[in-house]
């Protein structure tokens, strides 16, 4: 055998197999990586920014759609025109949103989300939590801007406190409303259902002590202060965050429908008990956060609802908060 003409058979050989299978002879199958399926779920929400020496981190309890063309006080042709503007329709898909801020010595959580109050596409709020690196048992308060069941709903897990070491704080006002019973039995029958989801998640913080009221405006811990802003419920409160002198002012439900209501500030929505009221404590809420420069923290705003308000003549530009990886 002729040793040194081997590699060039052998180099022959494997061009030859290499043009056959550029030629489709002798093919063999091959994966097709494109045929994965589409997963169509998203992760859950949370994204974290620093207010001074505090961490807020803005918690998604998922979306809910809402025919808002029927909710809002102006004509359907109205609202459904303002929202295509910012390519959106009805029924439109409406954030809920918590608010979660660490203090360095208390961890406190503004509203908790639905539950299993409001449908399957709320009740996140939980996984959003635990996903941004925290656990129920952690959070020492709970602040209520009030007492509707997309706001307090995840109060309870399986019938328990879903955060067994936390303090519930709400308006008496609001307290004094949605607990009562007379209340309860002279309500609509549409209206029965926010009563009794309001009795059954606040009555196991109530039997174990854990829910103190306040009345009105006023610091609850250092840093945090209630701030009445009624009309929408009884007791509908913001709350405002300080720390070395930036503010953090979260809303509730002072704004529902940001693509209809920042320019046209005196719509109010079916769900306003008081319109007159509440689209009057828009108003002051708003013209001081504009004022301030504060970062306001929205209940139903496109996640994280987090943002700042500019004035424009008498409606009010939202200006998202820039995206930032970096927490400084």
């Amino acid at each position: 055998m002729d040793h040194t003409s081997f590699p060039l058979r052998h180099l022959l050989s494997s061009t030859a197999l290499a043009v056959s299978l550029a030629l489709g002879a002798g093919a063999v199958p091959t994966a097709v990586f494109a045929a994965a399926p589409q997963v169509k779920t998203q992760a859950p929400g949370f994204y974290r920014v620093m207010l001074g020496d505090f961490e807020i981190t803005a918690l998604s309890d998922g979306t809910v759609d809402l025919p808002v063309d029927k909710l809002l006080d102006e004509p359907a042709a109205k609202t459904t025109a303002a929202l295509r503007k910012s390519f959106l329709d009805v029924p439109a898909e409406t954030s809920v949103n918590g608010f979660l801020i660490n203090t360095g010595t208390k961890l406190v959580l503004i509203d908790t989300g639905a539950g299993t109050l409001f449908g399957p596409t709320l009740g996140k709020l939980a996984a959003s939590l635990q996903a941004a690196g925290y656990k129920p048992e952690q959070v020492d308060d709970i602040f209520l801007t009030h007492m509707h069941p997309d706001h307090l709903g995840g109060l309870v897990a399986n019938g328990g406190l879903a955060f067994p070491n936390a303090t519930v704080h709400a308006d008496k006002r609001d307290a004094d409303f949605w607990l009562s019973k007379v209340k309860l039995e002279q309500a609509s029958a549409d209206s029965k259902g926010s009563f009794q989801g309001a009795v059954a998640s606040l009555n196991p913080y109530i039997a174990a002590g854990k829910f103190q009221p306040f009345d009105g405006s006023g610091e609850i811990v250092p840093g945090v202060k209630a701030w009445s802003s009624y009309g929408h419920t009884a007791g509908h409160t913001s709350y405002v965050v300080e720390s070395k002198g930036q503010k953090l002012i979260v809303t509730g439900d002072l704004i529902h429908v940001g693509a209809v209501q920042f320019a046209n500030p005196a719509v109010t929505i079916e769900f306003d008990t008081d319109k007159k009221t509440a689209a009057v404590a828009r108003a002051k809420v708003f013209t001081a956060a504009a004022k301030e420069g504060a970062l306001i923290g929205a209940a139903h705003i496109s996640f994280p609802g987090l943002g700042h308000l500019r004035a424009a003549g008498k409606s009010w530009q939202w200006i998202p908060v820039n995206y930032t990886t970096e927490l400084k």
